[in-house]
Formats: C-alpha cells, sequence, structure tokens
C-alpha cells in the first residue's frame, strides 16, 4: 500500500474538488478567500525580512532562503484550509470533464481573486501602519522589491512578466496536487516545500504574493526612514502606485498564471488521466449483449 495518491487517482480526485469549489457560497469563498491573502502575505513578510540586509557573494543563496521561508504560505493556505486563487486554477480538471460550468468556475476565481486581493492588501496595511515593521531596513526592502515588480515598462516587460507567471503558477499547482496527492502532513509540508522553493528562487511572478509585495511597498513609501534607507526619491517612486500595480504587474502576472496553471497543469493532467476514463467506467458497466 502506498503512502500517497497515485497520479491518475490524484487527477480525477481533482473532479470532486473541483465540483465543492464551484457549489460552495459566496460568503464562504470570499471569507476562503480572504483568509489565504493573508496566509500568503505572512509568508511575503517573511521573505522581506529574510532577504533584509547585505548578502554579498551569496546571490543563489540568498534567494534559496527566500523561497524556502514563501513556502510557509502555501502550507497554511492548504493545511487549514481556504481559497488560493492560483491553486483554484486546477478547477479546469472539473470543467473540461463537464462537471462544472465555465461560469461556475469564473464565479469561483472572480470571488476568491477579490478575496485575496482584500486579505493581502489588509495585511499589508497592518504591518506598515499598524505594527512598524516596514518603518526601517525592511520597509527599505519592501519599497525595493515592489519598485523592481511594477518600474520596467513596455511591451517586452509585459511579455517577459507573463512567462514568468506561467513558469510561477505551473509549479503551485504541482505543489497543491502533490499535498493533496500526501496522506499525511509531513508529505503535505514537503510536497509544498520543494515546488514553492523552486518558483521563488527561480524568480518567477506569483499574482497573489504581489497582491502582498507591491501594496507592501505603497505603504512603506509613508516611512521617511524606509525611503531614505531604499536609496530612492519619492519622485522616482512616484512611479510606484495603486494604477501601475495594475498596469505593470497584476495583470499580466494573473493571465500567465491562468496559463501555467490551468492550461498547462490542469487541462494537461485531465487530458493524460482523466479525459475518456468515465466513458469507459460507463462501458465496462452495461451488460454485453448477445451476437445476433
Amino acid at each position: 500500500m502506498t503512502n500517497f495518491t497515485p497520479p491518475a487517482e490524484l487527477s480525477k480526485a481533482f473532479i470532486n474538488i473541483g465540483k465543492a469549489k464551484a457549489t460552495n457560497t459566496t460568503m464562504k469563498l470570499f471569507v476562503l478567500g480572504i483568509l489565504a491573502g493573508v496566509f500568503i502575505g505572512f509568508a511575503a513578510h517573511l521573505a522581506t525580512t529574510v532577504a533584509t540586509g547585505d548578502w554579498p557573494g551569496f546571490f543563489g543563496l540568498k534567494k534559496f532562503f527566500i523561497g524556502a521561508v514563501f513556502s510557509v504560505g502555501l502550507m497554511m493556505v492548504v493545511i487549514p484550509g481556504s481559497e488560493l486563487f492560483t491553486g483554484n486554477n486546477l478547477m479546469t480538471i472539473a470543467l473540461f470533464n463537464r462537471d462544472i460550468t465555465f461560469g461556475q468556475m469564473m464565479r469561483n476565481w472572480l470571488l476568491v481573486y477579490f478575496g485575496n486581493l482584500v486579505g493581502s492588501i489588509a495585511l499589508a496595511w497592518i504591518i506598515a501602519a499598524g505594527s512598524g515593521l516596514l518603518n526601517g531596513p525592511v520597509g527599505a526592502t519592501a519599497i525595493n522589491i515592489a519598485y523592481g515588480k511594477v518600474s520596467a515598462g513596455g511591451d517586452a516587460h509585459q511579455l517577459m512578466y507573463f512567462w514568468r507567471g506561467i513558469g510561477c503558477n505551473w509549479l503551485v499547482c504541482l505543489a497543491v496536487m502533490m499535498a493533496v496527492a500526501a496522506k499525511d502532513i509531513a508529505g503535505k509540508v514537503l510536497g509544498i516545500f520543494f515546488p514553492i522553493m523552486a518558483f521563488v528562487t527561480s524568480g518567477f511572478e506569483h499574482c497573489v504574493a504581489n497582491m502582498y509585495f507591491i501594496p507592501a511597498g505603497i505603504f512603506a513609501k509613508s516611512s521617511e526612514a524606509a525611503v531614505a534607507a531604499s536609496g530612492k526619491s519619492l519622485e522616482l517612486l512616484a512611479g510606484l502606485n495603486w494604477t501601475t500595480l495594475w498596469t505593470g504587474n497584476l495583470i499580466t502576472v494573473t493571465l500567465g498564471n491562468i496559463a501555467g496553471g490551468a492550461v498547462l497543469c490542469g487541462v494537461v493532467y485531465w487530458w493524460i488521466y482523466v479525459r475518456g476514463t468515465a466513458k469507459a467506467s460507463e462501458a465496462a458497466a452495461q451488460p454485453a449483449t448477445k451476437a445476433a
């Protein structure tokens, strides 16, 4: 007996998971979306703290540690339970199997996306305005991270972020699948850790993480000490705002995340392991007809 769910059975399990997500109530989806935004925000703040300070000669090692600590975000999303837009891109397995409708899937995605946004921004405001943790060097790191995510312009930048979004959610959805496949907490933690560490260390882009990173930088601009430590002027930081949050990052990254998670992970696994299996099972269950 294996201590994990095999790929074919795992892929089929996402049919019922998708159906449950499609039929959940509006309020529950929204609140669970807020929780996931907060959980990813906690991980993003932890990653910002780890990234603060000089790491001379340790570029790759620094990114590894940032990715390692960020993985706690998806652990909190999956194990206690909440609704994360990027993970819910796997609902395409149930959609392509015709167990849910496109409208049901979009209802879930929109409610959860908005909930993730509310939770992420709320946590960024609490940390920046209430805790004072972004008033110094960590705030400077938050500013520099956010500015870097929105500052480069042009079509080439948008295309680059689209591909980074694809790589990110391909790995995130694989992490979700590995966590569901595991049958104990330790297995779920390990199944989540490695793909999430890989996407962050590699430099890919996650729309829900950026719902925290960019607002945290915007809020941190109100701290003179954080701005001074960032090495950037307020004039330069004028380009870091609520408009560029969307135009410089979130729109493109979200589309890339959908392509990576919904298509390259969800649809591909449906095609390999699920497509046609229901019809085959129904045919096998029918009594054999006598030859004429």
